[in-house]
């Protein structure tokens, strides 16, 4: 159980490494920005050449058959390359992916592609979340895991702004979006130096990172239902706004709107972790938050304006379902262990990509457009049903 792991204290900095915080939050938070801007070009054009949403979501879905892969490898190759060099190879892997979607011309071919890019982005999540987690005190840690998300959620939000300013046709989106993904090598070569150890914690270098899912449910789960509802409501959001009566670039500006959320509250959210006696008390909170935002959405959705500050807020409470997990992780265990924990938090997330798209986008097939707040809904009614559960069966957790 996570509360029967001991704190690990060896390795661990007395102060906040700024150099290799900062340099890991701005790789990943480019590679945010890109994100933000590739996942909805990427549905919108699948949609413009006649795709089904339940098609379009199946190959998002692949994404997070492609993170369980890279969650699997991440450890061993860095183990092996060292973490900065499998860094600097993963940020090169993401941008030749994003120029292959468009290069590519025939729907089966986005299938390996979504492999790559997400293998590649899996890679760089685990890898970097673990540099700022090693770079960071445990007092600081929720704080400076605040700021990663902080800086993250505003590279979603961005992505999206300048899709809408952008577009979908041509050649030109996907070049920025290569542009932005090469961005982040610049920062991790300059703080090659500053390579954390993979060495120490607990277990050593034998440790796999599956018993640590069970280790932590509460939060595993969270990032879980995170996973599906990310991941499946940037990419089939633009459609739902679509069918909603929203343009193309409105509806884009309703998911900026989400990623603005985020950049407003995961500070705030992070320190209140630190603060805490029991974080499942936040992550159950997050999740009923994020099933009354979905309940309030279709009430809305006519109204642009309500809709985005509805999303506002809740987007930026449902991603402290990421940002409360990993500080839990964080606080806890130090060096192998803490790369293990990563690992499997992220190994989560990518089952959970793998189920949200597949689900709305089927759910929206069968029920129409408000399919989509059906879905979403049902994750988080499942979560805190897991919550309730483990409550009572444990008294502790």
């Amino acid at each position: 159980m996570a509360e029967s792991i001991p704190m690990q204290s060896e390795a661990l900095p007395e102060h906040v490494r700024w150099l290799s915080v900062g340099a890991a939050i701005a790789a990943i938070s480019v590679v945010g920005i890109a994100i933000g801007l590739g996942i909805p070009l990427l549905s919108i054009t699948l949609e413009s050449r006649g795709y089904s949403t339940s098609m379009i979501g199946a190959n998002t879905a692949v994404a997070g058959l492609a993170s369980i892969v890279g969650a699997w490898f991440a450890i061993p190759i860095a183990r092996r390359f060292g973490v900065i060099n499998i860094l600097l190879t993963m940020i090169v892997i993401g941008a030749l992916s994003f120029l292959g979607f468009y290069l590519a011309t025939d729907f089966w071919m986005w299938f390996p592609l979504r492999v790559t890019l997400h293998v590649a982005l899996t890679t760089l999540f685990i890898l970097s979340e673990f540099w700022i987690s090693t770079s960071a005190p445990p007092a600081k840690r929720g704080l400076v895991l605040g700021i990663y998300a902080t800086m993250l959620s505003l590279g979603f939000a961005l992505g999206p702004f300048l899709f809408s300013q952008i577009g979908s046709a041509g050649f030109m989106p996907y070049l920025v979006t290569v542009l932005i993904v090469s961005l982040a090598l610049v920062p991790v070569a300059i703080a090659r130096r500053e390579e954390p150890s993979l060495d120490g914690g607990t277990h050593g270098k034998s440790a796999s990172f599956v018993p640590y899912i069970f280790m932590v449910p509460a939060a595993t789960a969270a990032v879980l239902v995170f996973g599906a509802v990310e991941t499946g409501g940037f990419a089939l959001f633009p459609v739902y706004g679509a069918r909603s009566g929203f343009s193309e670039g409105d509806a884009a500006l309703l998911l900026t709107a989400i990623g603005l959320g985020n950049v407003i509250l995961q500070i705030p959210l992070g320190i209140l972790s630190d603060r805490v006696s029991d974080r499942r008390v936040l992550l159950a909170v997050c999740a009923v938050f994020g099933l009354v935002g979905m309940g309030i959405l279709p009430f809305v959705i006519q109204s642009w304006y309500l809709a985005a500050l509805v999303l506002f807020f809740w987007g930026g409470v449902v991603a402290g379902l990421y940002t409360i997990g990993l500080a839990h992780l964080g606080s806890r265990l130090s060096g192998g262990d803490l790369a293990s924990a990563n690992a499997a938090f992220v190994f989560c997330y990518g089952f959970g990509m793998l189920l949200g798209p597949q689900a709305i986008g089927s759910s929206m097939d069968l029920f129409g457009v408000h399919g989509f707040e059906l879905a979403i809904g049902a994750f988080f009614v499942l979560y805190l049903l897991l919550i309730i559960i483990r409550v009572i069966a444990t008294g502790r957790k």
